[in-house]
């Protein structure tokens, strides 16, 4: 007998794995989802969104499992509506980084995301814009010090180039132990907790549910999912990652994110589940 669905903690990402930033979740994604958790399998997702934005994200897409939100800061459940574990940022050392990376880079966009994830911008431009608009965010415009207390990130926004070169920039500079920086995408560098990451929510998440993390599946994209994927019990990849990440996983799906990759590979687990051939 084929084991059942919900002996498998499937994890996905979100950006350029589930979806793209101007069409969204592929509605093959979406179909195959809902057939899936339907037929009692485990869905969640790890991703640098905030609450809000997943929410937004994902419309009708019911999660059968707390989401691994905020790179792994905040665990959330939105069947309950509630932070089941959260991480903080060491404030007054990520003060000190903004101050500084302002000061050099002045036309950087800073936000920063605090409490159950909401946003605060500190210094706007045109990327803080659109990751508003793209990701659904409400925010608060405001200066660093009016941020309240609760820092579970922060997010620095330009093209590629700026952040490419603040990158380099950062690594001459100390600015305290306790959080570290972390590129998620070509336009974006973040701060994060130390020890904080998509892999420890996945640790946090399992425990949990008293899961195995021999018994997780981790569906990726970049190279801040190669932790996690590195982690799970099986790792696979979308077909428009990077070579370094497909390296790193057992399946490459044939579908590009856009193509409906997570599709793809969801459904494979429904076959085989069904004893059929894929």
């Amino acid at each position: 007998m084929k084991p059942p669905l919900s002996d498998t903690l499937v994890i996905c990402d979100m950006d350029n794995t589930l979806l793209t930033a101007k069409e969204g979740i592929p509605a093959c994604n979406r179909a195959v989802i809902q057939l899936y958790t339907g037929m009692g399998g485990l869905f969640t997702v790890a991703t640098g969104r905030p609450p809000e934005s997943i929410r937004a994200a994902l419309g009708n897409i019911r999660l059968s499992l707390p989401a691994i939100s905020c790179n792994g800061a905040l665990l959330y459940d939105f069947s309950a509506e509630s932070v089941l574990h959260r991480s903080t940022l060491n404030r007054e050392q990520a003060t000190t980084a903004i101050l500084d990376i302002l000061n050099k880079f002045p036309h950087i966009g800073v936000e920063v995301m605090a409490g159950n994830g909401e946003m605060f911008v500190i210094h706007a431009n045109e990327v803080t814009h659109a990751h508003q608009v793209d990701e659904h965010l409400g925010s608060i415009a405001c200066p660093v010090e009016s941020v309240p207390d609760g820092w579970v990130k922060v997010v620095f926004a330009s093209d590629p180039e700026s952040i490419r070169k603040l990158g380099q920039y950062a690594k001459t500079r100390y600015y305290g132990r306790e959080n570290y920086f972390l590129a998620t995408n070509s336009i974006y560098l973040e701060i994060m907790p130390s020890g904080v990451s998509k892999a420890s929510g996945l640790h946090d998440l399992c425990a949990l549910m008293s899961k195995s993390m021999k018994n997780t599946v981790v569906i990726g994209d970049y190279y801040n999912d190669l932790e996690i994927m590195r982690e799970a019990g099986y790792a696979v990849a979308v077909a428009n990652a990077p070579a370094e990440v497909k390296a790193a996983a057992d399946h490459v799906t044939t579908c590009t994110c856009a193509e409906g990759a997570v599709g793809e590979y969801l459904y494979s687990l429904i076959s085989r589940a069904e004893g059929r051939e894929v």
